[in-house]
């Protein structure tokens, strides 16, 4: 045996930082920095599966992007490097002044579901127990606090209460408001092995036609915002049928006749639940009867649902069904909400939200004296805190001066955006922990940004949608001067006096002081207990293996699966079914807006692009932002398809391209979340999203805000690649993204051919120039080429003529590729004869053309082409498109 051969760096047990999932991940440092990435086959959330994002984590662990030292605001706007000491006291002097001066309600601190369990807790203990402020709220306000507000009114708790091995052995699964295809993977092949393997039927509630439902056994395109009608009038259906587990129902629930009789009055019957939907009545009858017929349902929901400004009476509705027919808690059935962040779920269970304190208790005064106690923390807030749309409110009055923004991106990713950043940059004191640049909310210029640990070099805990709490582990050094997110909380909180309830040797203690809390005083009737992991040492914790909570101390192996025998957390242990609000419409329309938006995620991206922008491979799918419409409306508003249009409503406007959308009905636009001020000239759709919000839940309506189009002409369109940032003229429309070897630039604009050589061959040295000028045709090409590899390149053609870029951009990333006939590459054919054409499976990089040429030559479905290329064989999101490729040659053959 040798004994001088290097080790082989051992895999990392960790959890993918995207959706609620949860996936297990191993991750293997390869000693530059980056690490390979692999599915853990032993996590129960994923098997070893994993999606194109977490496939492609290891694209996204460079430091070029990263905030890697303390950065103090200067007199002229830009940053000064600072020390770790001044900028902790000087964020301590500050927050104390301003709490001396305007009281501690003057400070908020503005949280993210991709903090870690143990950020979020020292956070929320530092502000509502210590400071005393309330105002404590999450991005998450945006993505499931209306499951929370609807869950703690009928429940009597926060509680998902079935598990993903319920997705397994559902015979009917009911996805409402979810393009779970392309946001939920991972999950959604589960659904479909499940249809594969025991031929149960899925049914897909959207306004819009998503890749989810082309795999769908039933799609109904219901109207925005009519959610809680239609599930009203199942209700009905159900007693109708004298369906209803009088049983279950006696035992268990409060409120059932108040309830039924409201949803009488909404939706007496089908042709009224027809008129609210929009959907014809024998679709409604068939919908109803399967769902009434199928004994093992699970009902699934996510932002559809949960945007909304009827988000808790929507999902109450759904609610509703499953408890009066007993399908809950059962195996292969119940109502579950699918988590659009990684530990959305863990910052619920630690009081991340306004309006609840820590341990899923509230603000009720002994809630409050209990948590007062367990913390001696004199200064507790004693009410509950402004959410986060009413939070920005307050900082645009100055009625909050001091604002602490962790690990989150709000002057992109809230309502009425623009506001938002204005308001932010008028703060007296702003601070942004943050772990990248390239974030809208740096633009409003905080005055310190402080630099925290990253995905890879985190360590601590999430809980996904199905509340198994899984470790987060750290596999890569903390660079520069990078610190976790816990440890500049408590340095703070040292600083401000509170230095003895904030003596934390690692996460490991944290977690064992919150697992502490979830126990204390809590006698059963409090759903999150998990007493058993209270006394875990640092070795405990470095071993924990994913499990659900409960996890009380007599069951330390944790719980599947809640209330099929009651036990609900109200007073009374009974569920408490209430009526509904009247439904309304989303949002009116009227001649000056006279379009809904709906807005959502596209496959391979995340929220603002910080992360998922970084890698090639996910910015290759879709490219650019644009706005899907109807094909009637691109007609009627005088659009182009691939050309641009300007959308407007009330609060901002943004220029996108134009994409003929089948799916998406006639007078509804739709258009992705995740382009922003630094990837996009002018696609920040928060600035358009209205701040409409739900009464309870104080969730905003991001789906339904009325707008207008109008379409936009450029003279020229083209696409710039360097290995350094390139400046496009002024005014110029452009979309950035990450390539291989540098980046990327899709562009529009009116500056002449004459300008855009004059900024190549000012930016370049003109030996190494090759250019070919067409000034009558309106087409320009450039490339630099240094050592025979090329350097950089741009390409300019008439609008509507927009040249390709993917030969180019593949001979660009390669490293290895010399360019042996400068003419041929300008032509934008590879100099090996070979052109991928726009990538389809993200996963293995299948192009479009290898796809085309497989059907072809043969390939009958898309899983042939999974057995040749082996694309949609991983997480398989892109099935529906490779289905859509092989479906047009047959279709035009037919024809």
């Amino acid at each position: 045996m040798r004994h001088d051969a290097p080790l082989a760096p051992a895999a990392t047990r960790t959890t993918c930082p995207y959706c609620g999932v949860g996936c297990g991940v191993l991750a293997t440092p390869d000693g530059l920095g980056g690490a390979a990435i692999a599915g853990d086959a032993d996590h129960p959330a994923n098997r070893g599966r994993l999606c194109s994002k977490g496939s492609a984590l290891g694209e996204t662990l460079g430091l070029g992007s990263r905030v890697l030292h303390p950065l103090k605001r200067n007199a002229a706007g830009s940053y000064d490097r600072i020390g770790w000491g001044e900028a902790l006291d000087a964020v301590a002097n500050g927050l104390r002044s301003i709490a001396a001066s305007h009281g501690p309600e003057a400070i908020a601190f503005y949280l993210s579901g991709q903090l870690l369990t143990e950020d979020y807790y020292v956070a929320n203990k530092l502000a509502k127990g210590f400071i005393g402020s309330p105002h404590v709220d999450t991005n998450s306000r945006l993505c499931m606090s209306s499951t929370v507000a609807a869950q703690r009114r009928v429940f009597g708790s926060d509680t998902v209460p079935g598990a993903y091995e319920d997705f397994d052995g559902a015979d009917l699964i009911v996805l409402a408001g979810s393009n779970t295809a392309w946001c939920h993977p991972v999950l959604f092949r589960r659904m479909q092995d499940n249809r594969q393997g025991r031929s149960a039927r899925l049914v897909v509630l959207d306004p819009r036609v998503t890749a989810t439902a082309e795999d769908a056994d039933m799609v109904l395109a219901l109207r925005p915002g009519s959610d809680a009608a239609l599930f009203a009038g199942l209700l009905v259906h159900l007693a109708g049928r004298g369906l209803v587990d009088r049983s279950y129902v006696a035992r268990h629930v409060t409120g059932f006749e108040e309830t039924l009789a409201n949803a009488c009055e909404i939706a007496p019957d089908i042709a009224a639940v027809s008129v609210a939907t929009d959907l014809p009545t024998e679709q409604i009858a068939a919908f109803y009867e399967l769902w009434a017929s199928t004994p093992h349902v699970v009902t699934a929901w996510s932002q559809g649902v949960n945007q909304s400004a009827q988000g808790t009476d929507k999902v109450s509705a759904i609610l509703n069904c499953h408890l009066a027919t007993g399908r809950i808690g059962r195996p292969g059935c119940g109502p579950f909400s699918l988590t659009g962040q990684p530990n959305a779920m863990g910052g619920r269970e630690v009081g991340g939200l306004a309006n609840m304190l820590a341990a899923h208790m509230g603000y009720a005064p002994e809630e409050v004296d209990r948590v007062r106690r367990f913390w001696q923390a004199p200064n507790i807030a004693r009410r509950e805190g402004l959410k986060a749309v009413q939070m920005l409110d307050a900082v645009a009055e100055h009625r909050i001066r001091a604002m602490w923004v962790m690990a989150t991106n709000p002057a992109a990713s809230l309502p009425d955006a623009d506001k938002a950043r204005a308001a932010l940059a008028g703060l007296d004191l702003f601070i942004v922990s943050e772990n990248v640049l390239s974030n809208d909310t740096l633009s409003a210029k905080p005055h310190y940004i402080l630099p925290a640990a990253a995905w890879g070099e985190k360590d601590g805990t999430v809980t996904n949608s199905e509340r198994r709490i899984s470790r987060q582990r750290a596999f890569l050094p903390l660079p520069g001067e990078v610190k976790p997110d816990w440890w500049i909380v408590c340095e703070v909180a040292k600083r401000l006096g509170f230095g003895a309830a904030f003596t934390y040797t690692g996460a490991h203690h944290i977690y064992a002081e919150h697992a502490a809390l979830s126990a204390f005083e809590n006698d059963g009737r409090r759903d999150f207990d998990i007493g058993a992991h209270a006394g875990l040492d640092k070795a405990a914790y470095d071993r924990l293996r994913p499990v659900q909570w409960p996890v009380p101390v007599q069951q330390r192996e944790g719980t599947a699966r809640l209330f099929a025998d009651g036990g609900f957390f109200s007073p009374e242990r009974r569920a408490q079914m209430r009526p509904l609000a009247t439904p309304k419409l989303a949002s009116e329309t009227d001649s000056t807006f006279p379009l809904l938006l709906n807005t959502g995620r596209v496959r391979d991206h995340w929220h603002t692009m910080t992360r998922t922008g970084l890698s090639p491979r996910l910015s290759a799918h879709i490219a650019e932002p644009s706005v899907s419409v109807n094909p009637a409306d691109i007609a009627r508003f005088g659009l182009i398809e691939g050309g641009f249009a300007r959308l407007a409503s009330a609060h901002g406007s943004a220029v996108l391209k134009v994409a003929a959308g089948e799916g998406v009905a006639q007078g509804s636009l739709f258009a992705p979340i995740h382009w922003s001020g630094e990837t996009a000239s002018d696609a920040r759709i928060g600035a358009l999203a209205q701040p409409l919000c739900d009464p309870f839940s104080g969730q905003p309506e991001m789906k339904a805000t009325p707008v207008s189009i109008a379409p936009v002409a450029y003279r020229f369109e083209g696409f710039v690649l360097s290995r350094e940032p390139f400046a496009l003229p002024a005014e110029s429309w452009w979309a950035r993204l990450a390539v291989q070897g540098g980046e990327g630039r899709l562009f529009a604009t009116d500056s002449a051919i004459d300008a855009l050589a004059a900024l190549m061959r000012e930016r370049f040295d003109a030996h190494e120039m090759t250019e070919l000028i067409d000034r009558d045709g309106g087409s320009y090409r450039c490339a630099v080429l240094r050592e025979g590899r090329l350097a950089a390149a741009l390409f300019l053609a008439p609008a509507g003529r927009a040249p390709l870029w993917d030969t180019v951009k593949a001979v660009f990333a390669d490293p290895a590729a010399t360019v042996e006939s400068r003419l041929t590459l300008l032509s934008g054919r590879s100099p090996g004869g070979s052109d991928p054409g726009p990538t389809v499976c993200a996963c293995f990089g299948v192009g479009l053309n290898a796809i085309r040429a497989a059907f072809e030559a043969g390939a009958a479905t898309a899983e042939e082409i999974g057995l040749q290329l082996r694309a949609g064989t991983n997480c398989g999101s892109c099935l529906p498109e490779i289905r859509r490729i092989g479906a047009r040659p047959r279709a035009s053959e037919a024809a």
